[in-house]
């Protein structure tokens, strides 16, 4: 018989606790290592301690970089750009779309662009199939049902049911990988030799540089590996989510649509000029002019308070007593459930459970919450390092696409999501888009 103990929290007392006062009495901990470390191996998500610590310092200091932050604008405009091309002819055609996979398509080219600094086709009007993509959803889908399965360490030794799909695509995904830093090392080493050429931007060529700077941080291949497989667990899925769910509610409640186009408007003077082209509208999205679009903000994160993209986040007691009261018995799971936390009354108010972005919002201006109790993007230590990157991209897209199209949901609209480690809206977001 198991003999496996789990507390779940939605009070931010807790959760300050949990990530931040006592932060090191609450590890990942070995269990979901151990489940995860075939996909995310030793990554800055599936660590503790002081390889946990290497990667953030080194992740820290990079996000700071300010060719990245510029990198990551550019890169987002163009693929905002890319998907609106795409868009129309789905509008011009009348046919349905799948918005999720299209978002997971983008997100899937702009981290292509930032890790490895490669352009990705997957925008292109065939919408072509994507190897490395398929293999990263294949292994995703499957690898967290491991928490539940006893019998997991088993059927991969045996290579049977479950495991047999999820080593399959990581002999797939692994290889491709490989692939991908072999041909980065051989570009690093053209460029040590041609002393004019500038060092590559992308993360991935910056992680290997500290090989040859600083020995004390040094990133073999595996390492590389699971910074990679990381990063995009992190950034990819996240942010395709949160838009997903954003379009939704948006569907369901137009008149937010209709006041995220006119603050658009309002501040890139459209009304005076109606005849601007989208590419010198994207152009106008610099970072200065996305921090004021204080009610896009606001609607997008209303959007991520009631549907978080990951759903729980768990950590393992080290034997303490929370601030309620609640012991911890030591070796025991203790996961905060944002879902829940961004549904409660005694928290956000009657309304709890209502799409109203209005409740951000203090005089026109952008009111943020604490992180512990909006935790989507976790607090204290953990604080994802990716939190303006994925508002840059989010917002970036949202605005044009809102500016120029419509979008109604297939059928009668009713969705349902999916729990992995992520949140995806099951059977993804169908739309008919038509233009404004």
């Amino acid at each position: 018989m198991l003999n496996f103990i789990m507390y779940l929290t939605v009070d931010p007392v807790n959760v300050h606790y949990i990530l931040k006062d006592n932060f090191q009495n609450y590890p990942k901990g070995e269990r979901v290592h151990s489940v995860l470390h075939d996909f995310m191996g030793d990554g800055i998500f599936n660590s503790d301690g002081k390889i946990w610590r290497k990667h953030r310092k080194v992740a820290s200091f990079e996000f700071s970089n300010r060719k990245l932050k510029q990198m990551s604008l550019t890169t987002c405009r163009r693929d905002a750009l890319r998907l609106l091309h795409l868009l129309h002819t789905f509008a011009t055609s009348r046919h349905s779309v799948d918005l999720q996979d299209l978002f997971m398509r983008m997100t899937m080219d702009s981290l292509r662009k930032l890790l490895f600094g490669m352009d990705g086709q997957n925008l292109e009007t065939r919408l072509p199939e994507d190897p490395f993509g398929k293999a990263f959803d294949n292994v995703n889908d499957i690898i967290i049902t491991r928490l539940v399965n006893p019998f997991w360490k088993i059927q991969r030794a045996l290579n049977m049911g479950k495991e047999k799909i999820v080593n399959k695509n990581l002999e797939v995904l692994n290889s491709l990988i490989s692939n991908i830093i072999e041909k980065r090392k051989e570009n690093m080493s053209v460029q040590a030799l041609n002393f004019k050429s500038e060092k590559a931007d992308d993360l991935l060529s910056r992680f290997m540089q500290y090989n040859e700077a600083d020995y004390q941080k040094t990133y073999n291949e595996r390492e590389l590996r699971d910074f990679i497989v990381n990063f995009m667990v992190a950034a990819r899925d996240t942010t395709a989510i949160a838009l997903s769910w954003f379009i939704y509610c948006i569907c369901k409640h137009p008149h937010v649509a209709e006041k995220i186009r006119r603050e658009t408007a309002e501040l890139l003077s459209l009304e005076n000029d109606h005849n601007m082209e989208v590419e010198e509208m994207a152009n106008k999205l610099d970072y200065e002019c996305l921090a004021r679009m204080n009610y896009l903000d606001a609607a997008l994160s209303e959007t991520l308070r009631l549907y978080p993209p990951f759903p729980r986040d768990g950590k393992t007691v080290r034997k303490d007593v929370l601030p309620d009261g609640t012991y911890g018995k030591r070796g025991a799971q203790i996961s905060y459930v944002p879902y829940s936390i961004g549904r409660m009354v005694l928290l956000w108010g009657p309304d709890a459970l209502e799409y109203k972005p209005e409740r951000w919002l203090k005089d026109g201006a952008f009111q943020p919450e604490s992180p512990f109790k909006f935790t989507a993007f976790q607090a204290g230590p953990r604080m994802c390092l990716g939190k303006d990157y994925a508002y840059v991209q989010m917002k970036m897209t949202a605005s044009l696409l809102l500016h120029l199209f419509r979008f109604d949901l297939v059928a009668n609209g009713d969705v349902k999501y999916r729990v992995m480690m992520i949140m995806p809206i099951a059977g993804g977001l169908n739309v008919h888009v038509s233009r404004r």
